[in-house]
């Protein structure tokens, strides 16, 4: 079902198991192995992402000494898109919720933000296909597939609003 939350429960030693067995105890440990395991499938993501920039590097360094001032902004508005979508992966809100604040995050919010992160794997393999497809594209066609690669960046980042509403608890 969850793989990256299965192997993470699998890997606990025997000391995290025994104190599952503190009654309380297994519902919070629980929910810090999906914080921890959702943080890990971010960073992966956001390392993917990152990747799409070497390819746009290399058009930025061939358009720039060929002097295509169009296709050098396009480049610059993609990769500054990335950057934005790169970050708000990264550093998006883990679930906490303290003791004291307005919106509590439960278990089952938790495990909605896993499998909607989990989700956003087919919007940064679209974004990766883009940027190659940039990188592959023939001078003429470049600013066509610059333009297809920044709007699969910003479906990506509407997406992500919407894993902010099922935080706030919104959604």
């Amino acid at each position: 079902m969850d793989p990256i939350l299965d192997k993470a429960r699998a890997g606990q030693n025997v000391l995290e198991k025994i104190a599952n067995a503190i009654p309380g105890f297994k519902g919070y440990r629980e929910k810090e192995l999906r914080r921890d395991t959702d943080r890990l499938q971010r960073e992966h993501l956001s390392s993917l992402l990152e990747e799409c920039k070497r390819g746009l590097n290399e058009v930025s360094a061939a358009a720039t000494r060929g002097g295509d001032l169009d296709v050098i902004n396009d480049v610059e508005t993609a990769r500054k898109r990335l950057d934005k979508v790169v970050a708000r992966i990264r550093y998006a809100d883990r679930g906490y919720s303290g003791f004291f604040d307005a919106v509590k995050v439960d278990e089952a919010a938790l495990g909605r933000i896993y499998e909607f992160d989990l989700s956003l794997l087919d919007g940064v393999d679209a974004a990766r296909v883009a940027a190659q497809d940039v990188a592959a594209a023939p001078a003429e066609r470049r600013k066509e597939a610059l333009q297809a690669l920044i709007a699969r960046v910003d479906a990506l980042d509407a997406r992500l609003a919407d894993r902010e509403a099922i935080l706030s608890g919104v959604r």
